[in-house]
């Protein structure tokens, strides 16, 4: 075990923090595509019946009106943000006809480019931008690119546990300086651990052929429908999903050495124009194509597998936030939808990505410098595409190591930890979920990517056919299952407030849009009231 991560859980065991730790607060994100009854992407808007995707706190919409995207409150534990999670699909199949949620992080069926329908939310200038910024992305990298889905794990510490576990560290600074800094360790060592996940829940090792729209690629042809590549964890996480390629063609680099280092080089590529994307154009004919023709339009165009967030208020940019209240929680984003969990994702999943933040919260940390950032990035598209090769070896700065060696050294570290919060909570579960993940580790078989490929050749099925069929058994377990009377209400009773929300908003403009977007940039202290953030 790592001696600072020995040395932290004794601190905290002797001296009675073990409930405090035990009492994480985590919180989800969710993202399926409205899929007809073909498995074909759905055309039709955002069903009204759900609410406002601008202002409703649990059900909006991503990057299409199609793509839903499902938000939980924060809560204490893992198991009261699945069952709302769980909670919110119930209601929202209470109210599609003839239509299902893809139970899949790669899309089907698409008719590539314009043909899908940018997400929409209202007249209202806060709306507009949101819209606009979808538009410039397609512009940018494809609409079909951003129709992936993905599950964001986000986590916290109860506030209580910090001052308690900074005193016992002997540590000096402010309050939120030391959050800042325990926070930027976590997100660091997430990195350095981040193919972890895609090994053990990598959930996208097939791809519908429409996906590639006809371009040239380097995958093999599973059958008439279907690309694969038969080691791959997640294409999702690889070279045909999310990547930032832009940061090594223009210098870029976004730097997590500290909350002001992250936010400076966010905003030199939110400031720093780039000539390929000045081709697109700003406003063309009367409408924006990009909200600017800068390296990002904003913060959220950056993909990172793990972000440090605070809570905007109102339109206040997420750098802004950052610098005024510090490091509110952590956002994973590298969990692909596993199309055997009808949430997406299952209860000893979020116990070990809990145990995976703690520990790299807990151990040994140090900066990123610019070779082992490029032995970050390459652990994680080797995994992505080729994790269960045997023999993989992974790189890291004191030299290669196997990937199951490597593997075994953080479920150690888990362990530990599990331990700690079984005993604070009562039980085994968190334990038992460590001795889950090794025998993914022993045999990669026994992991969702492989027993994905594995039932596809046992079935004859390509991707379309696995995805349409778990996803219809899906639809089937959630309208089964219909909410309580006072659960339906309270759903609806969110949607309503939130209709009105959006006519308020609408009606509280008084500038152009030209005007909204000149202000909203230039702003450097922004104090407006709570209303909804621009948010990715």
């Amino acid at each position: 075990m790592n001696d600072k991560l020995k040395s932290a859980l004794k601190l905290i065991v002797d001296n009675h923090l073990s409930d405090h730790l035990a009492a994480g607060v985590i919180g989800l994100e969710k993202e399926g595509v409205r899929t007809e009854a073909d498995g074909g992407f759905a055309l039709s808007a955002h069903p009204l019946a759900l609410g406002s995707a601008l202002t409703h706190p649990w059900i909006t919409t991503d990057y299409s009106e199609a793509m839903l995207e499902f938000v939980t409150p924060a809560t204490v534990g893992p198991e009261a943000a699945l069952e709302f999670l769980d909670r919110t699909h119930r209601f929202v199949y209470s109210h599609l006809q003839d239509e299902f949620i893809w139970t899949a992080s790669m899309p089907c069926i698409l008719h590539c480019g314009e043909q899908i329908p940018l997400a929409r939310y209202g007249e209202s200038n806060q709306g507009e931008m949101k819209t606009v910024y979808r538009r410039g992305l397609g512009h940018r990298y494809g609409r079909v690119m951003q129709v992936i889905s993905g599950v964001h794990f986000n986590y916290s510490l109860e506030q209580p546990f910090w001052p308690a576990y900074q005193q016992l560290l002997g540590d000096n600074q402010s309050a939120q300086d030391f959050i800042n800094q325990q926070y930027f360790g976590m997100i660091r060592n997430l990195q350095r651990a981040g193919w972890l996940v895609p090994y053990l829940f990598g959930a996208s090792p097939a791809v519908c052929k429409s996906f590639l729209c006809g371009k040239p690629t380097r995958l093999q042809s599973f059958n008439d429908t279907t690309y694969f590549e038969p080691y791959a964890t997640s294409l999702r996480m690889g070279d045909i999903g999310y990547q930032n390629e832009k940061e090594f063609e223009t210098g870029l680099n976004i730097c997590y050495d500290n909350v002001q280092s992250y936010v400076d080089s966010l905003r030199c590529a939110i400031q720093t124009p780039c000539a390929d994307y000045a081709k697109i154009g700003i406003k063309v004919n009367g409408q924006y194509q990009q909200l600017n023709a800068n390296i990002l339009q904003i913060e959220n165009e950056y993909y990172s597998t793990v972000r440090p967030k605070q809570i905007p208020l109102g339109n206040e940019m997420p750098v802004h936030a950052l610098l005024e209240r510090g490091v509110r929680y952590v956002e994973l984003r590298s969990i692909d939808i596993n199309p055997y969990e009808p949430n997406g994702v299952g209860l000893h999943q979020l116990r070990i990505l809990e145990l995976l933040m703690l520990s790299c919260l807990l151990r040994t940390d140090s900066t990123i410098n610019l070779q082992e950032r490029q032995m970050i990035d390459a652990n994680l598209r080797n995994v992505a595409h080729r994790g269960r090769q045997p023999g993989l070896m992974l790189q890291r700065p004191a030299g290669e190591v196997r990937l199951q060696a490597w593997a075994e050294e953080l479920l150690d570290a888990m362990d530990s930890i599990a331990i700690v919060l079984d005993g604070a909570k009562g039980g085994h579960d968190y334990q038992s979920a460590v001795a889950r993940q090794r025998i993914k580790v022993d045999d990669p078989a026994c992991t969702p990517s492989a027993i994905i490929l594995q039932e596809m050749q046992e079935q004859g099925e390509g991707f379309h056919a696995i995805g349409r069929r778990l996803s219809e058994q899906h639809q089937q377990y959630f309208c089964k299952r219909p909410l309580s009377a006072a659960q339906q209400k309270e759903f609806e009773r969110a949607g309503q407030i939130s209709l009105e929300q959006q006519l308020d908003i609408e009606a509280a403009d008084t500038q152009s849009f030209d005007e909204y977007l000149a202000a909203y940039f230039n702003r450097k202290r922004q104090r407006i009231s709570p209303l909804n953030p621009i948010s990715e």
